[in-house]
């Protein structure tokens, strides 16, 4: 069996597959196929090598889900086993120097088309792309063809990207402008029967690539054949490339077309559950957390993937900034309505092979609890949330998603804004506990192992939370007086709200986490006190520790602070309000050195206490700065100032 050792998500329905089968790669050439099977029953199916690493010793696939086993063969992940693939098949690409090239690629086409464009390239052709596809979407290695062509020409049948028009409009154009000596045409069989009448009237050279029906795909069955300038031909042993000024494409149509019905039978094993997992694991039954459970079938046929990509990204409603630049505690993104929720679900398009899982550090089931907002089950989604993580209201408002699971949505392949999975994820979780509804995640039986945690962090909570719904006996030893470690002295409540971290505290409290604050592991007791005590692990979560400074003269001065310093004061200390008798400096000038999310923090919170003017200082360009783009945003907006490219020394 053959391992699939990455895999990328095209569009809804398209992926590549790059699969470990070093001899394959070894041999392969531009124009070869393989034949693949997925699973013991599974049908022969014959796919071209869009490219090979003979280092890796992998071959790369291009698989559009069309039928049954296109679709199984989709549904494998990374890891997971090929029953069989057989190659290198076919006869290799004739290539030449013969002047000036045309390759008109549609759809998946575009795929066997690339190498192809390398080899006449190389050969020392002009090589010009012709790519089309319905849709935006459904242009694929448009990066990589334009890497390897003199030009390359877009075309959609909607016009969403490149020229609006067919394929044979676009090969027409170059056809007018200067002299084609040869074309090569890979797509749907109807695509490349109008590319050859076209290039038949202009008596241009055009070699197509056939992908018939197959068998054994080694010219045993015959079911591959056609008729070639009145001969039978097959596709498997002479093929796959003809010449398509003599290929029969009615005939092939119709012998193409003999399983439809017969395939759109057996398409509801895929609805019955019999989706196809790793392997050999056998299939499972299909539960109502299962991508193939009936409801997401259903809020999938709703609506058409190009009518939820065209709904735009919602916008997080936000405080006046002039009013929030003076309100210490009061949060400045405001959260989303449940309508505006509800509309921003449907823009994902619960993905088969879901790129934003990856890109999720606890692997929250990301699309699903997304399409529990879309059909209007907002506390299913809470509960969704809560499987994997400790604390969804927290990391729905602070974690860097535009970094993590959003940076990996489908979205951002086809140009487009990525879906807003942090609004979504802290609006699910502020629904449930504005509804009192407030759910615990399965706790398992109690096993009677004691950990210790040492910090009330995100990582410490996080652990804690994970440990205690495998049935752990946790207790979290905080050396300061509040739960919570940075997420209480260092995140300000204009982004954070105490109120909001003391909820999910109190939730791991209900699963059964022992809280014990005042106490310095080392010092109040010893981990050696802790395994008299019964704890069989400990985990260590103490934080990033002491500030950096820069070892510069005056750094020491009088109202010179570090941030961790300032924002413990503020924020777990309440120094700005007159009650508390912890002292912070007020200043009418502020200069906070540096731009990551504490340098945001800290200039905010100046400029909350009063300052006048509040600039952040940074030795290195805006675009480089680590902050979160909307904490610049949200900065800029309450008027402080930014000196980039400026040193302190």
């Amino acid at each position: 069996m053959n391992k699939i050792i990455s895999k990328e998500h095209f569009s809804e329905k398209v992926f590549k597959l790059e699969i470990e089968a070093p001899l394959i790669a070894r041999s392969r050439k531009a124009g070869h196929f393989v034949i693949v099977r997925v699973g013991e029953k599974g049908e022969r199916m014959p796919l071209t090598i869009a490219a090979a690493d003979t280092v890796r010793g992998t071959i790369t696939l291009v698989v559009q889900e069309v039928g049954l086993s296109s679709t199984r063969l989709c549904e494998l992940n990374e890891g997971d086993y090929i029953t069989d693939v057989v190659g290198p098949l076919g006869q290799a690409t004739h290539i030449e120097n013969f002047g000036t090239v045309v390759c008109a690629g549609g759809g998946v086409g575009v795929a066997p088309m690339l190498p192809i464009v390398q080899a006449l390239k190389a050969a020392g052709n002009r090589v010009i792309a012709v790519l089309a596809g319905r849709s935006k979407e459904l242009i694929i290695l448009e990066k990589e063809m334009r890497e390897s062509a003199d030009e390359v020409i877009i075309m959609t049948d909607d016009g969403s990207y490149g020229r609006k028009g067919l394929v044979t409009e676009g090969v027409e154009e170059v056809i007018k402008r200067e002299k084609v000596d040869k074309c090569f045409a890979i797509g749907p069989a109807i695509m490349m029967k109008f590319v050859c009448l076209l290039t038949k009237k202009y008596e241009i050279p055009t070699d197509v690539s056939l992908n018939t029906i197959m068998v054994d795909g080694t010219g045993m069955c015959g079911a591959c054949r056609i008729t070639i300038g009145g001969k039978t031909k097959f596709v498997c042993v002479d093929g796959p490339e003809f010449d398509g000024h003599q290929v029969d494409f009615d005939e092939m149509l119709k012998r193409m077309g003999a399983f439809k019905s017969i395939e759109r039978e057996e398409m509801h094993k895929l609805e019955e559950g019999e989706s196809c997992k790793a392997v050999p694991e056998p299939a499972q039954e299909v539960d109502e957390k299962s991508r193939n459970a009936a409801w997401r079938l259903e809020l999938r046929k709703a609506m058409k993937p190009k009518e939820r990509t065209a709904i735009p990204r919602v916008e997080m409603n936000e405080l006046d900034p002039e009013y929030r630049s003076h309100s210490r505690k009061e949060e400045v993104n405001q959260g989303l309505t449940e309508e505006q929720a509800l509309t921003e679900a449907k823009r994902c398009l619960d993905c088969a092979n879901p790129g934003c899982m990856e890109g999720c550090p606890v692997g929250i089931d990301i699309p699903r609890f997304i399409k529990n907002i879309e059909r209007g089950e907002i506390l299913e989604a809470a509960k969704t949330l809560k499987e994997t993580s400790a604390l969804p209201a927290v990391c729905g408002r602070v974690c860097p998603q535009e970094k993590q699971c959003e940076s990996k949505c489908i979205h951002l392949k086809m140009k487009e804004k990525p879906v807003a999975i942090g609004y979504l994820e802290r609006f699910a979780a502020d629904y449930e506990r504005e509804s009192g509804q407030i759910s615990v995640p399965e706790i398992k039986e109690k096993n009677g192992i004691k950990i210790a945690v040492i910090g009330s962090g995100p990582a410490g909570l996080s652990f804690a939370g994970d440990m205690a719904k495998y049935g752990y006996d946790v207790t979290v030893f905080e050396a300061l007086h509040e739960i919570g470690g940075v997420l209480k002295y260092g995140i300000p409540e204009f982004r954070l709200p105490n109120k909001v971290v003391d909820v999910e505290i109190d939730n791991l409290a209900k699963m059964g986490v022992n809280f014990i604050k005042d106490c310095i592991i080392g010092k109040t007791i010893s981990v050696e006190q802790l395994e008299e005590e019964g704890f069989k692990g400990v985990f260590v979560a103490s934080g990033a520790g002491l500030p950096n400074f820069m070892n510069i003269p005056g750094e020491n001065s009088i109202n010179i602070l570090s941030s961790n310093e300032y924002l413990t004061r503020v924020n777990l200390m309440d120094a700005a309000s007159e009650d508390s008798d912890t002292p912070v400096p007020f200043g009418k000038n502020v200069a906070v050195i540096g731009g990551g999310n504490t340098a945001m923090d800290s200039v905010r919170t100046t400029r909350r206490l009063g300052t006048e003017r509040a600039m952040i200082i940074y030795r290195r360009s805006e675009e480089e700065m680590p902050a979160r783009i909307e904490e610049v945003k949200h900065a800029k907006e309450e008027g402080v100032e930014f000196l980039t490219l400026h040193k302190v020394y």
